[in-house]
């Protein structure tokens, strides 16, 4: 399996690569738990050049898959659950059981996440268990307490958390506080959050959010540009494995100096900045306005006055824009892209587009669709982002027949 050269140091506190999580059995968010790591890139590797080679690519477009830097404490994220492991049992706080999706397993030894989570979650459930708290049940729909967001700025050292909570009366919002801040972590709490929610989907829905402490985002740094991370904004979940994919896509386009450059589906705007450093505007289109408020404050943070940010579906932008790029970079959701968007990108002609792909399955299909109208895969290049897990990243390089 070709492979890139990879760290073998582990980090400090980490799992060897034989050693199981404790809730390895039970937890639902890891499925390569002591698989030694050459076997999880072997696999994640596997899966791309199967998928390339069901629609007739040539396995010689598909490049080593890219190691992780970082195997275990990468994630910058993490949403927990409140629940229970049985039935009206004592209460937990962590991940969906394996195939039970009323059950939830308290997960405060969690390998992938720096151990400030850890103990933020073990602090938040003791504080809830003391108080007799109930937790929020997702078929009555009564209860107090229902999710904890933990987010790390990791080159910062900034910690934001924010716990969800139904209308109900009762929580000590300024004992939390005061268990938070007493708490013996690395990382400086920045803020504390408390989130209303009293909808009935089992998701973290914002219906009021009060601050607590603080305030209510985090600074974090990647490729030499600042952000200021809301509690609820979308951001990259592994800053430094993140940044080696983007360098790396971006190297591949021959040259965007002074020319106009579209970032699509481009999130909080990171690859837009970038390129606004090179080429004469960058426009980046993104269906989330609240990530489009976050880059346009970001880029005006870092000074870039050339970059532009448009709020709404990719495909109804691009068709009210009279403007033509002349480099175009797509990094869309696990869906792909429509065939409208594809459609309309082809339109354009562009020599060369970059494809980041969070689903490897939706990228091939893409790829295959748009080998039809004029654009040939160069090459394919999947990277490990997501240790212990099945999600691969892949960065691919069209080029116009």
């Amino acid at each position: 399996m070709p492979t890139e050269n990879f760290d073998r140091d582990r980090q400090p506190g980490a799992s060897p690569d034989n050693g199981i999580c404790r809730d390895f059995e039970s937890c639902g968010g890891c499925v390569y738990q002591g698989v030694p790591y050459e076997e999880q890139l072997a696999n994640k590797y596997g899966e791309v050049k199967a998928l390339l080679a069901k629609k007739g690519f040539s396995e010689d477009l598909l490049l080593p898959i890219q190691p992780a830097p970082q195997r275990y404490g990468y994630r910058n994220k993490m949403e927990y659950t409140f629940g229970d492991m049985q039935k009206d049992g004592p209460t937990t706080l962590g991940m969906h059981k394996k195939g039970h999706f009323m059950s939830i397993v308290t997960v405060d030894e969690c390998q992938l996440v720096h151990e400030d989570f850890n103990k933020v979650l073990r602090g938040t459930l003791e504080f809830v268990q003391e108080r007799g708290y109930t937790h929020y049940h997702k078929k009555r729909h009564t209860g107090l307490m229902r999710h904890l967001i933990v987010r790390r700025g990791v080159r910062t050292g900034e910690l934001l958390i924010n716990v969800c909570t139904s209308s109900e009366e009762g929580f000590d919002e300024a004992g939390y506080v005061e268990m938070i801040l007493g708490l013996p972590l690395e990382n400086q709490v920045v803020g504390v959050l408390r989130t209303i929610n009293d909808r009935l989907a089992d998701a973290v829905y914002c219906d009021e959010l009060r601050v607590l402490y603080g305030r209510d985002y985090y600074h974090e740094e990647i490729m030499g540009l600042k952000f200021n991370v809301s509690a609820f904004s979308f951001f990259q979940t592994n800053v430094e494995a993140v940044e080696n994919l983007y360098t790396y896509a971006l190297d591949l386009i021959d040259d965007f100096e002074n020319k106009k450059a579209f970032d699509l589906y481009c999130g909080t705007g990171t690859i837009t900045q970038v390129l606004a450093r090179k080429a004469s505007e960058a426009v980046g289109i993104e269906i989330k306005e609240e990530a489009v408020e976050a880059a346009k404050a970001a880029a005006s943070e870092n000074g870039l006055t050339n970059c532009r940010f448009i709020a709404g579906d990719c495909f109804k932008v691009l068709e009210t824009l009279d403007e033509k790029p002349e480099v175009i970079v797509v990094d869309p959701p696990r869906v792909g892209m429509s065939t409208d968007t594809m459609d309309k990108i082809i339109s354009y002609g562009v020599d060369q587009i970059v494809y980041i792909s969070c689903n490897p399955k939706t990228l091939v299909e893409n790829l295959y669709y748009m080998q039809y109208y004029g654009y040939e895969t160069v090459s394919v290049k999947p990277f490990d982002n997501f240790p212990c897990t099945r999600h691969t990243e892949c960065v691919a390089l069209l080029s116009r027949k």
